[in-house]
């Protein structure tokens, strides 16, 4: 119908405007890459064209990433460089057909996220090692020689090569690898122009016109041959067959699913389906070995190139693919002028690329460089499987080690100790922790603080036994969860806990003293206590503050020590609810707080007379000190601090005094609530304000909210604050907390209402 021929014409026009520019450039980037992998890899020329062609028409047309490009890759130069030579290009093709046919299985299982748990810095070390490789194979090649048959030898031969007569082979690789350095140097229109495309043809040209006698591209006649290849081990036998097999079609899944996850990243468009990416790209590779192609993968350079140009569906991965068929067809007589050492340092640039030097700083940060080290290392000595194997085994090492080495220490305080445990302790750390525990002296105080994610059943036994035997001793042992109590169920014989149901503990410098504490103090008397002498809830915080807290902050307040700038003037109330550095996620040097009963800034505070009228029943008032004046004109004038915030609460005790009148056997609350009265009054005057587009739960909460705009307005009658806000200095703002829903909320000053942080008024 009409809508489906509109949505076509859509399509094409889009096609037509953006994924056809976008196939040709990166058309003209993958030919000449096509070509280098071939020629790295000891496959026929022709192979990486095939591979170009099959990755782009195939893999562009199943896979599950849209606008990824497949084709020949350099991380699978190595490793097919070893195939070919162990087994023969037709055996090759055959193990390409049957890694393909892996990758599909793999694919239709869909397990196509599991290759992601390899660590990144395995995989880009792998890639260096390619880098390193692919660099020290091909620079013979650039200087004119000819590469030896492993890394180890190319390094050693690398400085008789430098030394050496160098023809006109070397001159052509060498200014190869020249213009694909300047290239990006010079401005546009010019450095639009793929830099591989630049250098080979300028390169090619010269070589041409001078005539220069140097070794070109052998393409054969009949380029595309096509026929099935019959699937045979070889003289290796079925075993190396299968193990050849698997290699490729790992490396291969692996490089592809990262490359579509990096493409992902570069666009808004439709994220990648890795398993039918899986698939895709198993499919394509049955195809290209069947038509003698080299294997194919997703590549980041080609697929990042066209991102880049434009494109917005997969009509350009598949177009690219037609492109690179209809050139070799129609032009291969100029593919067989290119110069092999063209394509060497055009390698060696790629190769060089690949050891990404801002990766290698982002893995040193993560503390995973000796992963990265040790399969780069494995990679270049050995092969890319035994690299990748270093890696992955390196790599469970160290997270059995991190396992077994958990945070286990023991601190002497005088008479005492401490005895701090983090981490997952399980079975694994037993022996380091029996060891450390040995070293506690007998018969003293001990407190065992347990900040673990996860307490076995051996680790726990280890515990217990070693706390029975303390005790026995005559020492006292008080143990001090910190999160899940995995050990006080452990003594209690309860059910044993998944880690995944355990309950997810409140932060301690957050959660009420009862709530982390209460188990282990019920007894003020009980062991570990002072003989004669009850520690309160204080007490036992502030001790907490200095095993914990003091070391984290100390060099936050060691800097703050000689001074003060606080941003804000907090002014709430006294309510215990209300901790302002939580409601603000703020901390030190961050508030200058005020508080009192009711978030009061009594009428008439910026004129310092401490004058009081009386209440609505005659009975004198609580003169204001003075206090809360005295603090508004020092945060103003002397900190300088750029917003004042008066916040107030639902539920509030202050508010419900004064719609009840009550208090008169307390003169002095009764006396301050005084100052509450313009609130009140404001109230009765009828209006509601909103909070989220709802009227308040209650009168007292509806008295709150007056009371909020109430003293922002005996705040801007003062005339420090006046002036300050007059120009610019100085912002006013309003806060209510529903404690109930833990929900704070802002006043908009263009609605009048109180909105929800972070939540747009309207």
């Amino acid at each position: 119908g009409a809508p489906g021929r509109g949505r076509a014409r859509r399509v094409a026009a889009s096609v037509l405007r953006h994924d056809l520019p976008a196939s040709l450039v990166v058309f003209l980037v993958a030919v000449p890459l096509s070509l280098g992998i071939a020629l790295a890899s000891g496959a026929p020329v022709a192979a990486g064209i095939i591979a170009a062609i099959v990755g782009g028409i195939v893999a562009g047309a199943v896979g599950g990433s849209v606008l990824q490009v497949s084709g020949p890759a350099a991380g699978l130069t190595v490793v097919m460089a070893g195939i070919i030579d162990q087994f023969g290009w037709a055996v090759t093709c055959a193990i390409t057909v049957a890694a393909g046919a892996v990758q599909v299985l793999l694919g239709v299982s869909r397990v196509a996220r599991a290759a992601l748990a390899i660590a990144p810095a395995i995989v880009h070390g792998m890639l260096a090692g390619i880098g390193v490789t692919l660099v020290l194979g091909q620079l013979h090649i650039v200087l004119g020689g000819e590469p030896a048959s492993s890394a180890v030898a190319n390094l050693a031969a690398l400085p008789g090569q430098v030394v050496a007569a160098h023809d006109a082979a070397a001159l052509v690789g060498l200014l190869t690898v020249t213009v694909l350095l300047i290239w990006p140097r010079l401005p546009p229109p010019v450095s639009r122009i793929p830099g591989p495309l630049a250098a080979i043809t300028l390169v090619t040209l010269l070589a041409t016109a001078t005539g220069m006698p140097v070794g070109t591209v052998e393409l054969p006649t009949e380029v595309l041959t096509l026929g099935f290849v019959p699937l045979a081990p070889g003289d290796g036998g079925w075993f190396a067959f299968g193990v050849a097999v698997l290699t490729v079609a790992l490396i291969a899944s692996v490089e592809s699913l990262l490359s579509a996850v990096a493409v992902d990243r570069m666009h808004t468009g439709a994220r990648a389906d890795l398993n039918r990416e899986l698939v895709g790209q198993g499919t394509a590779n049955m195809t290209s070995g069947a038509l003698g192609g080299l294997p194919v993968t997703g590549v980041i350079v080609r697929s990042s190139t066209n991102v880049a140009a434009g494109a917005r569906s997969r009509a350009s991965a598949v177009l690219h693919g037609v492109w690179v068929l209809l050139f070799t067809v129609a032009f291969a007589g100029l593919v067989r002028s290119i110069p092999l050492a063209a394509l060497a340092g055009l390698l060696v640039h790629v190769g060089v690329k690949l050891i990404d030097l801002h990766t290698l700083r982002r893995v040193r940060g993560h503390g995973d460089l000796p992963l990265y080290t040790v399969t780069l290392a494995g990679v270049v000595v050995a092969d890319l499987l035994t690299g990748v194997l270093l890696g992955v085994g390196l790599s469970v090492l160290l997270t059995l080690r991190r396992t077994m080495w958990s945070g286990i220490h023991v601190v002497g305080q005088g008479g005492s100790s401490r005895v701090v445990i983090e981490g997952v302790l399980t079975f694994l750390s037993v022996p380091r922790l029996s060891s450390v525990l040995a070293t506690v002296p007998g018969g003293r105080p001990v407190r065992l603080e347990l900040v673990v994610d996860y307490l076995d059943h051996a680790a726990f036994e280890c515990l217990s036994g070693w706390q029975q035997a303390h005790e026995r001793g005559g020492g006292t042992v008080v143990v001090d969860e910190i999160g899940h109590p995995w050990y006080g169920r452990g003594k209690t014989h309860a059910p044993t806990v998944r880690r995944q149901e355990a309950t997810r503990p409140v932060p301690r410098w957050l959660a009420p003293w009862s709530e982390w504490m209460a188990r282990e103090h019920a007894d003020d008397d009980g062991p570990g206590s002072v003989p004669g002498q009850r520690h309160g809830p204080i007490h036992r915080g502030a001790s907490e503050f200095h095993r914990r807290t003091a070391p984290l902050l100390r060099p936050t307040l060691n800097r703050l020590a000689t001074g003060t700038r606080p941003h804000t003037l907090f002014l709430t109330c006294s309510d215990a609810r209300l901790v302002p550095n939580v409601l603000t996620t703020s901390g030190p040097d961050d508030l200058f707080t005020v508080r009192n009963v009711g978030n009061f800034v009594p009428a008439g505070a910026g004129d310092r007379s401490g004058d009081a009228t009386g209440d609505a029943a005659g009975r004198p008032a609580c003169p204001d000190d003075g206090s809360v004046g005295a603090a508004v004109e020092y945060a103003v004038v002397v900190l300088g601090v750029r917003e004042i915030v008066v916040c107030g609460h639902s539920s509030c005790a202050a508010m419900t005094a004064l719609l009840d009148g009550d208090g008169t056997e307390l003169p002095a609350l009764s006396g301050w609530l005084v100052h509450g009265h313009a609130s009140l009054r404001r109230l009765r005057a009828g209006g509601t304000v909103p909070v989220d587009g709802r009227e308040p739960d209650s009168a007292v909460d509806a008295l709150a909210l007056h009371n909020v705009l109430q003293q922002l307005d005996h705040l801007r009658a003062d005339p420090v604050v006046h002036a300050a806000e007059s120009r610019g200095a100085l912002r006013l703002t309003g806060m209510y907390v529903d404690v109930g829903r833990a929900r704070v909320c802002l006043l908009d000053p263009d609605t009048g209402e109180f909105v929800s942080a972070g939540v747009p008024a309207g």
